[in-house]
């Protein structure tokens, strides 16, 4: 079995930062990409940063040059450093891992962190 668990999350005023962490464990073959997703009250879950595992980046707009997203391969987890917040980050944060057990390719979410970011 897989399980992929965030950490991070918290309350921070506009202009300030936090490290979003996100580990998976379990029966993992290899981890083909981990990302990062986002749902506000009333809004669809959005995609914010992603990256493959040959360490290809991929961002939304609205926090290019805020938001960086790594990975330790090691031990399989993502990192999302997010800087100069705003109030509209405010959200549920989830990480999504695309993971490989075996020859079983899926994707699993994890249960999701709270960043709420006051103006």
């Amino acid at each position: 079995q897989v399980q992929v668990v965030e950490s991070g999350g918290g309350l921070v005023q506009a202009g300030g930062s936090l490290r979003l962490t996100c580990a998976a464990s379990g029966s993992i073959t290899n981890i083909d990409s981990m990302g990062w997703y986002r749902q506000a009250p009333g809004n669809q879950r959005e995609l914010v940063a992603q990256i493959t595992n040959g360490a290809g980046t991929n961002y939304a707009d609205s926090v290019k040059g805020r938001f960086t997203i790594s990975r330790d391969s090691a031990k399989n987890t993502v990192y999302l450093q997010m800087n100069s917040l705003k109030p509209e980050d405010t959200a549920v944060y989830y990480c999504y891992d695309l993971i490989r057990s075996g020859y079983r390719v899926r994707g699993y979410w994890g249960q999701g962190t709270q960043v709420t970011v006051s103006s």
